[in-house]
Parts: C-alpha cells; structure tokens; sequence
C-alpha cells in the first residue's frame, strides 16, 4: 500500500489521481514523482518538479506494456496493466512464451511495486 504521508497529485481538470510525491528521506524537500501504483517517473527534484513529471506523464503508462519479473523465472514476462490503485496493481498476461500462466491471466501485486514492474 502507498504510504498516507506520501503527497497525492491530482490533474485539475478532473480531479484524476496522477500519481504520488514520494519524499526523499536523505534530502529534505526532495521528491520522486511515482506512478499511483509507485513506480517512478523520474529521479528526485523539487516538489514543483516531480508535480509537473506526473501532469507530463498523465496516465499514459497505463496503456503501454510492461516486463514483470516473478520469482523462480529468469526472463520477464509481458503484461497489461488491468487496475491500479494505491492498494494493489492488476496485471494481465500478455506473453504467449509464458507457459505457467493462461493469456489473460490476472496477477495482483502488491504497492508500491519494487523492481517487479518495468516498462517494455
């Protein structure tokens, strides 16, 4: 689950959660801009910064495909992002050389993801 004293950021328009702040402990008003599932969008910067990182991304990232590592497997396997929220993050199987795992296959990961997920 994304910490509650990570900042939220919401598009203006439609209130739209973008993403998170999330501070850097070592350096004082310092913040990385992470997905709403906590992958991050760029390296530290001001708040002013990682705020206009995630308006730049919008949700983009939810429509492209992803790498996702699993355990016991040494090749990643290709994924679609079904839901994201601050609590979990649903992804589909997409990678017909996964032979484990049914196409369509829903994996639900835990947030904020930790080098598990990477774009493709």
């Amino acid at each position: 689950m994304i910490p509650a004293h990570w900042p939220r950021h919401h598009r203006r328009e439609d209130n739209e959660l973008l993403g998170h702040l999330r501070p850097v402990e070592e350096a004082l008003g310092q913040f990385v801009p992470v997905t709403p599932f906590g992958y991050p969008l760029s390296g530290p910067g001001s708040e002013d910064h990682a705020r206009q990182c995630l308006e730049s991304a919008g949700l983009d990232y939810l429509a492209q495909d992803w790498l996702l590592s699993l355990p016991g497997r040494p090749d990643p396997i290709a994924v679609q992002i079904v839901e994201a929220t601050p609590e979990h993050l649903r992804v589909k199987n997409i990678d017909y050389g996964y032979p484990d795992a049914d196409i369509g296959h829903i994996f639900v990961l835990g947030v904020p993801t930790t080098g598990q997920l990477h774009p493709r």
